[in-house]
């Protein structure tokens, strides 16, 4: 309607336009929230990734640094000679040469079966991981432009329901706009009873000197807080030095 449009500055950031692409402000309220479930998550998933780096690292060292191996050789030589060619003597040396041997050992063994064998996860493997949180995150995000669809939904199956609801929301915002207004004015009627401040004297004197720096020091409305364009209003009342945009004025 002609008696609310164009919406002001405080009223734009209060609905949600489907058309528009860009997350507004109701949106983030309900979003941000959301989005903050998923740090407990993201912290945790960081500390386990952190852990299993650690461990893998301590086992690795452990691997590398602890290798031992052993190598024992040993060697056994028996031989008894008999002398002489006595019949005695030839007896001795077909029963005691029987003892005759000779062997060597050689061993070699290591606790390579006894260290740790671990194996570190790959980049893919890490990715994998965080796949599910990134795409939670994502879900947050996106999930503002099918809500938008709720209130069209509901308009088709319920078209009174939707009157009803439009006649509420114009009502509300002309009570919220009177209020707006009246609250505006008084706190407009504090701030010019208010003495100037020096740097605000300052700005004028200089303004009023060297117009050309009106462009780098433009001031704001007073109300919404805009900066300075060619279509704002100033005060007609000359000791009055407020201005105010199109649509606040």
């Amino acid at each position: 309607k002609k008696t609310l449009l164009p919406l002001l500055r405080e009223e734009t950031s209060s609905f949600i336009f489907p058309c528009k692409l860009a997350l507004q402000r109701p949106e983030l309220r309900h979003m941000v929230p959301e989005l903050l479930r998923c740090i407990p998550l993201l912290l945790f998933l960081l500390f386990v990734c952190g852990l299993d780096h650690f461990i893998f690292s301590i086992l690795s060292i452990i691997q590398h640094h602890s290798f031992i191996e052993y190598s024992y050789q040993t060697s056994h030589h028996l031989s008894v000679n008999v002398m002489g060619t006595s019949l005695m003597a030839e007896l001795l040396r077909g029963t005691i040469g029987a003892l005759n041997a000779s062997f060597a050992t050689e061993v070699e063994t290591s606790n390579l079966a006894c260290l740790p064998q671990p194996s570190g996860m790959t980049r893919q493997q890490y990715l994998n991981t965080c796949l599910p949180l990134g795409v939670l995150a994502l879900l947050c995000l996106a999930q503002v432009y099918p809500f938008r669809l709720r209130r069209a939904i509901a308009a088709f199956y319920f078209p009174k329901r939707e009157k009803t609801r439009v006649l509420f929301l114009y009502n509300k915002l002309l009570r919220q706009r009177k209020n707006f207004l009246h609250l505006q004015r008084g706190r407009v009627a504090r701030q010019a009873r208010q003495p100037p401040g020096p740097g605000t004297l300052l700005l004028r004197w200089c303004r009023q000197r060297w117009p050309w720096l009106r462009r780098c020091l433009r001031r704001s409305c007073t109300l919404c807080g805009t900066p300075e364009t060619p279509w704002h209003q100033p005060c007609p009342n000359p000791d009055c030095y407020a201005l105010y945009c199109e649509s606040c004025w």
